[in-house]
């Protein structure tokens, strides 16, 4: 009888927040199953939004994971380990112009900023929400938690959905600004020998100049080069391959329960969160409008013409961005294929996220 007591009592200590945060945390599992976007992470960042909200759980040993993984920067850094050992650099380097296209899809990430401070939103809080717009998961992870901000759990969300979210969002706002002529431009792909001395030796650079440039990118962008130079040193085979699957699997997994610590419902359901998914949002699709519109502003002055859709590839959102690219020339003209173009803009993007969020942080401090 006591038993049915407790239960009773526990039933009607549940908050109408409490239940919308459950209802959230079973659309996550039920995007992450049934939709397959990013399962993950949105599985157990799911599952763990309805742990956190149960009336008189303990949440402590979920914020013990949050202390460990996230509040001391650990996961955002392990990840990209893991990150750095799956990308080829190799179309990126044969092309190097595309390194333009990753800069230029950034816009959305300072536009993004501007607005936000516009709307009120503290400046700390407002660099966190910006870097949504990179598409990049872990460093607006990083971003937000070395601001402490208040909206992490939101903004944790925000990325990481709109990264899935990638092959529905672009593609429609790509179509509204170019022109089907523009789309079905070929572009011829010559696939230079990139020494293995090069692979070497540009993770090691790149390591160096933005270290330099955006110091505050340095540890991201160091573990990031150095996954990738695990990958490419050729005596680390083991090393890397664990590093792309077992190392990144089971951080993903730990980083999606330990940011349901940040979805309990008093925090989570505010209008500020909802204000943080729109500009996430908004800073993505200006991100997309950025790289389309310096491809096509190159154009006018390049004999060779850039389709402009290898622009929307500048974002971060590895490789879904590069795959999207690719499917939507194939879908204009079967024989274009823009694969290997996209695929360098799309690691350049990779790397200018990194580099963004430091200039972010750094923005932001020198400004405070």
């Amino acid at each position: 009888m006591e038993l049915f007591y407790d239960l009773f009592a526990n039933v009607l200590n549940f908050t109408w927040q409490e239940a919308v945060m459950i209802l959230i945390g079973c659309l996550l599992i039920y995007l992450a199953v049934k939709r397959d976007m990013e399962p993950s992470l949105l599985l157990p960042m799911g599952f763990g939004a309805i742990l956190v909200n149960l009336p008189f759980v303990n949440t402590e040993a979920i914020e013990t994971l949050f202390n460990a993984g996230i509040a001391s920067e650990l996961f955002p850094l392990l990840l990209f380990i893991g990150i750095g050992a799956m990308i080829d650099f190799g179309p990126l380097l044969s092309n190097p112009k595309m390194f333009l296209f990753g800069a230029a899809a950034q816009f959305g990430i300072f536009f993004t900023l501007v607005v936000a401070v516009f709307l009120g939103f503290d400046l700390k809080d407002a660099a966190s929400t910006a870097i949504i717009a990179a598409a990049d998961g872990p460093t607006s992870i990083y971003v937000a938690n070395y601001f402490d901000s208040i909206y992490q759990g939101a903004i944790m969300v925000a990325a990481y959905s709109y990264m899935a979210l990638v092959p529905i969002i672009q593609p429609p706002i790509i179509r509204a600004i170019t022109t089907k002529k523009e789309r079905m431009i070929r572009m011829e792909y010559t696939p230079g020998q990139v020494s293995k001395t090069t692979r070497i030796l540009f993770p090691i650079f790149v390591t160096i100049i933005a270290g330099t440039v955006a110091p505050k990118s340095a540890e991201l962008i160091g573990f990031l080069m150095f996954g990738n130079l695990i990958r490419e040193c050729g005596v680390l085979e083991s090393l890397s391959q664990s590093a792309q699957h077992e190392l990144a699997n089971l951080i993903t997994l730990m980083l999606g329960l330990s940011v349901s610590f940040r979805m309990q419902a008093e925090a989570f359901l505010t209008v500020e969160t909802l204000l943080i998914l729109a500009l996430g949002l908004v800073g993505f699709v200006f991100d997309t409008v950025g790289g389309v519109f310096f491809a096509k502003f190159l154009n006018l002055f390049s004999k060779k013409k850039v389709n402009p859709m290898i622009g929307a590839a500048g974002i971060s959102a590895f490789p879904m961005a590069s795959r999207m690219v690719h499917k939507m020339g194939l879908d204009e003209d079967p024989y274009n294929f823009l694969l290997m173009h996209a695929a360098g803009a799309n690691v350049s993007g990779q790397i200018a996220s990194v580099i963004a969020g430091g200039l972010i942080i750094t923005l932001v401090e020198n400004l405070l």
